[in-house]
């Protein structure tokens, strides 16, 4: 199989294309790198620096005959989409029909995009939340990626086009970016084996569903090989608050000095986990790194980080 990676130079893109490569499937990766590394990009894979806003991304396409998108590339930062709205809708709804259609197009057979798990359900009153539950997203980019999952509908009954949205909880793991808002991981990672304070937004009780990317990765891969429609959340189904998760990562980073607490984000949710009974059932799919696993195995590649600069 040929799969073409959007983002494919980023935390999860290139997550899953060493494990792509590592299948003998055939990769092509875009990217714009401006938050990505190309250094993460498989020697094997072809790689062409653009983002999904480009003219010739068409062209890309139309050259490389991909059986598969898996589409990663996005606007992910809420707090800009609620800042510049215009440019979140162009790039996450706009810039990704233009994709979509370029597939549709050039006989691409399957599509798979990186939804979101938290921003769709919104302040969820059932916990861990399904995808049946009414989507309700608080913010532009909540919006954005609801959107799109319905052109991804459309375009499966109208062109029949196979397509599926993979709805992500909190993913974590080596290669994470520390300079976006999801990458607490990441931020506290650093900033420990740094010896500098980390900072818990409010009193730490709001919970999230931290799932590894590595098991993202093998969900993305197990979708590209289906046929399966709809949308599917890829989560853990555990809660847990950011004050444990500061704790595990202080344990693994060998640092016993508390946390500290600043204001509270407003209108950030209290509680986002989600249900994953559909793609255990469907995909035979779930996770397989723990949180108590997974974190040594992230704080470890951010110390060899730290020590290869220094």
């Amino acid at each position: 199989m040929k799969v073409l990676v959007t983002g494919g130079a980023g935390f999860i893109g290139s997550t899953l294309a060493d494990l792509l490569v590592d299948e003998g499937h055939q990769v092509v990766v875009v990217d714009d790198l401006s938050s990505g590394n190309r250094d993460q990009v498989p020697s094997e894979a072809n790689f062409y620096h653009m983002d999904v806003e480009s003219r010739w991304l068409d062209r890309v396409i139309e050259r490389e005959q991909p059986d598969a998108v898996a589409h990663l590339a996005a606007q992910i930062s809420v707090s800009r989409s609620v800042r510049e709205p215009l440019f979140d809708a162009r790039v996450n709804v706009i810039a990704s029909i233009g994709l979509l259609a370029a597939c549709q197009g050039h006989g691409v057979k399957r599509f798979v995009f990186a939804s979101t798990g938290g921003a769709i359900y919104g302040d969820a009153t059932v916990i861990p939340t399904p995808e049946d539950y009414p989507a309700a997203p608080v913010s532009p980019y909540g919006a954005s990626k609801l959107s799109f999952e319905h052109y991804l509908h459309v375009y499966r009954e109208v062109h029949g086009l196979s397509t599926v949205a993979m709805r992500f909880a909190n993913v974590y793991g080596p290669r994470q970016d520390p300079h976006g808002e999801a990458g607490v991981v990441a931020i506290f990672s650093r900033a420990l084996l740094a010896g500098e304070p980390a900072v818990i937004s409010g009193d730490g009780a709001q919970t999230r569903d931290y799932v590894y990317a590595g098991d993202v990765a093998a969900a993305l891969v197990a979708a590209l090989k289906s046929d399966l429609a709809g949308a599917y959340n890829v989560g853990t189904s555990v809660e847990t608050d950011v004050n444990h998760l500061y704790e595990q990562i202080a344990g693994a980073a060998r640092v016993t000095r508390p946390a500290d607490h600043g204001p509270a984000r407003p209108g950030e949710q209290r509680r986002s986990c989600v249900a994953i009974d559909r793609i255990r059932h469907d995909f035979g799919w779930k996770p397989r790194v723990t949180l108590a696993e997974g974190i040594p195995l992230t704080v470890d590649y951010f110390r060899q980080e730290r020590a290869a600069t220094q």
